[in-house]
């Protein structure tokens, strides 16, 4: 827990310069592929992400170490031979599990964040999800179980393959020539977030594309159709709390209304998007029917509405840091109230983004909760041996919070969208 909280505490700000640098560089070459609250929004939903993992939110049904101690069969000494079957060992996992997340309607709602973007960029890399408490894919380890891969390998490799995933979310990049063979790059993971029929549900490859090759999943990006980027059912919110759950409430919903019994049990296994078919009649859901022509989600934002998101996304990620830094002093239970925080903390904002007319709830609640913990513990979490007016300064910064948000919320609160239409 601590360690990867240092691990990505360091991670952190790398990510972040080059999201940035992505920007810089499509306004440089007249191809900007990032909008602002969309790449705020994919950032946020980081920082949920990478706050559950540093947490420990989440339970494991199977041990790795278990699996070990139970099937191994050899031991292989400490190598590069040993870091490099673990590293093969997490890639087909990662495969795997990556197909069946996209081929099943339950396990589909862990993955669908990382797809709701109508965009691709560095940034919807970071779009992942606070949804998947249960791990239930430890099984598919069983090879590197029965060659004895060390559980301590495993957590030194994973942090690593997971991390090597984030630069090929471009647009900025194209073919890349015999790489295109082996390793998964931008035009084949580009292949990947697009809904064109021609793409939807292929290249599931995380670090090596032989895997598709091999199991019949691959697709080469074509030169005469561009990928379209999204979901077939938009999310239209920024909010990347709501967009974890969204598909989730409407399983729950369609199994509720369903009138065959058999519908209501079977619906969570069934194919993504399989609705029953009286479900689906009387309660529509919106769709997209034509990938070259839609409305990408977009909200009004002015440049003070976007300056003001900005330093709310600064004081986010200084918050984070600051956890992470100090998790192991913090402790339990500081260090689950904290988490909490942060999540309010993100759903008020993008619901702020969204421009939601009750956003100020939120952030008044959020609020209300700092300064709840200011209270109790006379500062903030040991703070203030760092910062000795750090409570004159949060209590401020929460005031003018909160009347912002009342006037943004109440000013302009509609919502908009900006047709998208395929050159």
């Amino acid at each position: 827990m601590e360690t990867y909280g240092k691990i990505v505490l360091i991670a952190m700000p790398a990510f972040i310069l080059l999201v940035l640098f992505e920007k810089w560089w499509g306004w440089h070459k007249g191809n900007d592929t990032v909008r602002n609250m969309d790449m705020v929004s994919s950032l946020s939903s980081g920082v949920t992400n990478v706050t559950k993992d540093v947490l420990g939110l989440s339970i494991t049904i199977l041990s790795y170490g278990w699996l070990v101690d139970q099937v191994a069969i050899i031991h292989i000494q400490s190598t590069v031979w040993l870091y490099l079957i673990a590293f093969l060992a997490l890639d087909l996992t990662g495969y795997l599990v990556h197909r069946i997340d996209h081929g099943y309607n339950f396990f589909w709602n862990s993955h669908i964040i990382h797809h709701s973007s109508e965009e691709y960029n560095l940034a919807c890399a970071l779009r992942q999800s606070v949804s998947s408490i249960v791990r239930l894919f430890t099984i598919f380890l069983l090879p590197a179980a029965l060659l004895g891969v060390p559980a301590e390998v495993i957590a030194v490799v994973a942090p690593l393959h997971l991390f090597a995933q984030f630069w090929y979310h471009t647009r900025h990049i194209n073919k890349m020539g015999l790489l295109e063979k082996v390793i998964v790059t931008p035009s084949h993971h580009r292949v990947h977030h697009a809904f064109n029929k021609e793409y939807i549900d292929k290249n599931y490859g995380q670090i090596f594309i032989f895997w598709d090759k091999w199991f019949g999943t691959f697709q080469e990006e074509l030169p005469d159709i561009e990928p379209v980027y999204g979901i077939t059912r938009p999310a239209q919110t920024w909010n990347p709390i709501k967009i974890n759950f969204m598909h989730l409430w409407l399983l729950m919903k369609d199994a509720w209304y369903a009138r065959d019994i058999k519908d209501k049990f079977r619906i969570w296994l069934m194919p993504t998007g399989w609705r029953p078919a009286d479900v689906a009649e009387k309660y529509p859901v919106n769709t997209i029917a034509d990938v070259h022509h839609f409305d990408k989600y977009e909200t009004s934002a002015n440049r003070f509405f976007a300056a003001w998101i900005w330093i709310q996304l600064a004081v986010l990620l200084s918050g984070v840091s600051y956890l992470f830094a100090n998790i192991a002093t913090i402790g339990s239970p500081g260090m689950f109230v904290y988490g909490g925080y942060i999540f309010l903390y993100v759903y008020a904002m993008t619901d702020l983004m969204d421009r939601n007319p009750n956003a100020w709830f939120w952030e008044l609640a959020k609020n209300a909760m700092g300064l709840g913990i200011i209270y109790y513990l006379g500062d903030w979490f040991g703070i203030n041996q760092y910062i000795s007016s750090f409570n004159f300064i949060f209590i401020t910064y929460s005031l003018a919070s909160v009347f912002a948000s009342l006037y943004f919320s109440l000013s302009h609160p509609q919502k908009g969208a900006t047709l998208f239409i395929q050159k």
